[in-house]
């Protein structure tokens, strides 16, 4: 009897220890078990998309409003196309918004931040954002701090 327990003990341990890698492997994908609901498709283009990925989120005032759809090359430009599908709800950005694509923390995950303008009509689905801003791309900044070139350009 006290040795089924302790076997039962050990397989309660291994599930619960097998869901927790489930839950950190679906956290750490940016999957999620809940339908992302009602969404409208905007676009943006910019010159490069450093390390953003689709699935990755869409942030206004540092609350999740999104994710990136898809990202290809517009052969015609040559930019990043980024298609973002935004929550139904939020169908108030500005058409003057700023998309930017920043990095959660020093070498944390990009995402793309929108900051709001100020105009009073908004984008609407399948319109593009006309500011962008492009990743920040960390090799070619200390490249060109190592050979004293940052700001000289400006």
């Amino acid at each position: 009897m006290r040795m089924r327990t302790v076997e039962i003990s050990v397989g309660a341990f291994m599930l619960m220890g097998m869901l927790a890698l489930v839950a950190m492997a679906v956290k750490v994908s940016g999957l999620s078990l809940q339908s992302s609901g009602e969404t409208y498709e905007l676009h943006a283009y910019f010159d490069n998309a450093g390390a953003l990925k689709p699935r990755s989120k869409i942030s206004m005032a540092g609350v999740t409003v999104g994710k990136v759809k898809k990202i290809e090359l517009d052969k015609t430009i040559y930019m990043a196309k980024v298609v973002m599908d935004i929550d139904q709800r939020i169908d108030n950005i500005p058409i003057d918004s700023t998309a930017s694509i920043v990095t959660a923390g020093l070498l944390g995950e990009q995402y793309i931040s929108i900051s709001i303008g100020g105009d009073e009509s908004f984008l609407r689905h399948g319109e593009r954002f006309e500011d962008t801003q492009s990743a920040l791309i960390l090799e070619e900044l200390i490249g060109k701090f190592l050979l004293g070139t940052v700001n000289k350009s400006e």
